[in-house]
């Protein structure tokens, strides 16, 4: 049986305010933080195709393509 891995990311506070305001100044900077962040990488790889495309779509985010 596999065992769902769980990763900060999906609870991260600054993540939550980039979602309820993505201009506030803790949004921002989640924001500009998720281009470099190894966590972010690692949560973000390991999702299924259509996750990523909903993340990629949702953030704007164009890395590991």
């Amino acid at each position: 049986m596999e065992e769902k891995t769980t990763y900060p990311c999906e609870n991260c506070k600054f993540r939550a305010s980039y979602d309820k305001d993505p201009k506030s100044l803790l949004g921002r900077f989640w924001r500009w933080h998720i281009n470099f962040c190894p966590g972010w990488k690692n949560y973000f790889t390991h999702q299924d195709e259509e996750t990523k495309a909903a993340l990629r779509e949702k953030y704007n985010f164009q890395k590991y393509r």
